[in-house]
């Protein structure tokens, strides 16, 4: 009985596996490399939806959300208040291995692509991403409008490190799309994850993932590969660069 049961999951997995479609998907550049003059940059993600034999014939019209996140980090973002004429943080909330770079693509509004629930078990839109934060000695994400969470989204966006929009990934034929992926000045070192997930008619069909990685080069990565692996060594050394400029600067400004 248990030997029947498990081949008739087998088989519905199967079956299953064979009639979704096949994302095929790939980025212009896979690593990206930050010199001293680095301003920016724009990738190009472009891709396919693969149908097979057993793709049904009413599904002729797809939607994609294509979500890329930089390597995670803990971050805080702290509240100040006016008080005796000064600023000072008042509070804070710490954000737990959240993406340094986050960016929501799609080809038409979040909203219109499927049902709320989806929405939220896919993380759809920022506003269901989750941000893991510590809340008085838990651990949970929050509402959508909370003041710390807005604050922590609005920050960011205006860096140009997290963003959303719904208009930035083209059809250019029923099955072929494409979108650019925005890299600002500042943008974090490491590995950044791509993942595209393909709906239609609010269903959520499958998903594909890829990635590609933003290195320094240059005197920038010397020196920061030299702090990471001899970090007494370096410390010795700018402690003396420093006494050196002061002995100097004295020497230059001294007054006969």
């Amino acid at each position: 009985m248990i030997r029947a049961l498990l081949a008739v999951a087998l088989t519905l997995m199967l079956g299953g596996a064979a009639r979704a479609e096949r994302l095929i998907v790939s980025v212009s550049n896979h690593r990206v490399t930050v010199t001293p003059n680095y301003s920016g940059e724009e990738l190009v993600l472009f891709g396919s939806v693969e149908k097979d034999a057993s793709t049904p014939a009413d599904r002729t019209t797809y939607d994609l959300v294509v979500t890329v996140m930089g390597p995670r980090a803990d971050m805080v973002t702290r509240r100040k208040e006016h008080t005796f004429g000064i600023w000072i943080n008042t509070d804070y909330r710490q954000f737990l291995q959240v993406p340094s770079y986050l960016a929501l693509f799609a080809n038409r509004s979040f909203e219109a692509i499927t049902s709320p629930e989806i929405a939220r078990r896919q993380q759809i839109g920022l506003n269901n991403v989750l941000l893991m934060q510590r809340v008085s000695g838990d651990y949970a994400d929050v509402v959508p409008n909370d003041a710390f969470r807005s604050a922590f989204i609005r920050l960011r966006t205006q860096r140009g490190l997290y963003r959303e929009d719904a208009a930035a990934v083209t059809f250019l034929t029923p099955t072929l799309f494409r979108t650019g992926i925005p890299l600002p000045a500042e943008v974090p070192i490491g590995t950044y994850e791509v993942e595209i997930k393909l709906f239609s008619n609010g269903a959520f069909i499958g998903k594909t993932d890829t990635a590609f990685e933003i290195v320094k080069v240059g005197f920038e990565q010397f020196v920061a590969t030299n702090a990471r692996q001899n970090g007494l060594v370096y410390g010795l050394v700018t402690a003396a660069m420093a006494l050196m400029t002061g002995w100097m600067a004295s020497i230059v400004f001294r007054k006969d």
